[in-house]
Protein backbone atom coordinates (compact mmCIF):
# COMPACT_ATOMS: atom_id res chain seq x y z
CA UNK A 1 0.00 0.00 0.00
CA UNK A 2 1.36 3.41 -0.97
CA UNK A 3 1.88 5.97 1.74
CA UNK A 4 -0.12 9.17 1.33
CA UNK A 5 2.25 12.10 0.92
CA UNK A 6 5.32 10.50 2.50
CA UNK A 7 7.74 12.85 4.24
CA UNK A 8 10.90 13.99 2.53
CA UNK A 9 13.90 12.06 3.90
CA UNK A 10 15.23 15.33 5.29
CA UNK A 11 12.21 15.59 7.57
CA UNK A 12 12.95 12.09 8.83
CA UNK A 13 16.61 12.93 9.46
CA UNK A 14 15.72 16.08 11.33
CA UNK A 15 12.66 14.88 13.23
CA UNK A 16 13.68 11.35 14.15
CA UNK A 17 17.43 11.69 14.49
CA UNK A 18 18.98 15.13 14.83
CA UNK A 19 16.42 16.89 17.04
CA UNK A 20 15.85 13.98 19.49
CA UNK A 21 19.62 13.41 19.75
CA UNK A 22 20.32 17.12 20.20
CA UNK A 23 22.75 17.13 17.29
CA UNK A 24 23.24 20.25 15.17
CA UNK A 25 23.35 20.26 11.40
CA UNK A 26 27.00 21.32 11.61
CA UNK A 27 27.95 18.41 13.89
CA UNK A 28 25.96 15.93 11.80
CA UNK A 29 27.51 17.14 8.55
CA UNK A 30 30.99 16.76 10.03
CA UNK A 31 30.18 13.23 11.18
CA UNK A 32 28.84 12.39 7.72
CA UNK A 33 31.92 13.85 6.03
CA UNK A 34 29.89 16.30 3.94
CA UNK A 35 29.42 20.04 3.86
CA UNK A 36 26.87 21.72 6.10
CA UNK A 37 25.28 23.15 2.95
CA UNK A 38 24.71 19.67 1.50
CA UNK A 39 23.03 18.37 4.65
CA UNK A 40 21.03 21.55 5.06
CA UNK A 41 19.66 21.18 1.52
CA UNK A 42 18.50 17.63 2.30
CA UNK A 43 16.97 18.59 5.64
CA UNK A 44 15.11 21.49 4.06
CA UNK A 45 13.71 19.29 1.28
CA UNK A 46 15.84 20.84 -1.46
CA UNK A 47 18.25 17.93 -1.89
CA UNK A 48 17.91 14.19 -2.37
CA UNK A 49 19.36 11.20 -0.60
CA UNK A 50 21.68 9.63 -3.17
CA UNK A 51 23.00 6.07 -2.85
CA UNK A 52 26.26 7.44 -1.44
CA UNK A 53 24.40 9.61 1.07
CA UNK A 54 22.26 6.60 2.02
CA UNK A 55 25.41 4.66 2.89
CA UNK A 56 26.80 7.63 4.86
CA UNK A 57 23.52 7.91 6.79
CA UNK A 58 23.46 4.17 7.46
CA UNK A 59 26.97 4.30 8.93
CA UNK A 60 26.33 7.43 11.01
CA UNK A 61 22.84 6.58 12.24
CA UNK A 62 22.92 2.79 12.31
CA UNK A 63 20.04 2.32 9.88
CA UNK A 64 20.19 0.56 6.53
CA UNK A 65 21.11 2.30 3.29
CA UNK A 66 18.12 0.57 1.72
CA UNK A 67 15.75 2.22 4.17
CA UNK A 68 17.12 5.68 3.29
CA UNK A 69 16.77 4.94 -0.42
CA UNK A 70 13.24 3.69 0.27
CA UNK A 71 12.35 7.00 1.93
CA UNK A 72 13.67 8.92 -1.08
CA UNK A 73 11.96 6.70 -3.67
CA UNK A 74 8.62 6.82 -1.83
CA UNK A 75 8.81 10.61 -1.66
CA UNK A 76 9.88 10.99 -5.31
CA UNK A 77 7.22 8.61 -6.65
CA UNK A 78 4.43 10.28 -4.69
CA UNK A 79 5.53 13.68 -5.98
CA UNK A 80 5.63 12.65 -9.64
CA UNK A 81 2.35 10.73 -9.41
CA UNK A 82 0.65 13.98 -8.45
CA UNK A 83 1.54 15.26 -11.95
CA UNK A 84 1.49 12.07 -14.03
CA UNK A 85 -1.17 13.45 -16.39
CA UNK A 86 1.32 16.13 -17.41
CA UNK A 87 3.72 13.46 -18.69
CA UNK A 88 1.61 12.88 -21.83
CA UNK A 89 2.30 9.14 -21.92
CA UNK A 90 0.02 6.73 -23.77
CA UNK A 91 -0.31 3.01 -23.04
CA UNK A 92 1.35 0.73 -25.59
CA UNK A 93 -0.95 -1.76 -27.26
CA UNK A 94 -0.05 -5.20 -28.48
CA UNK A 95 -0.28 -5.47 -32.26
Amino acid sequence: MKMHNPPHPGEVIKGLWLEPMGISVTAASQALGISRKTLSKIINGNGSVTPEMAVRLSIALGSSAESWMGHQVAYDLWQIEQHKNELHVKPLKVA
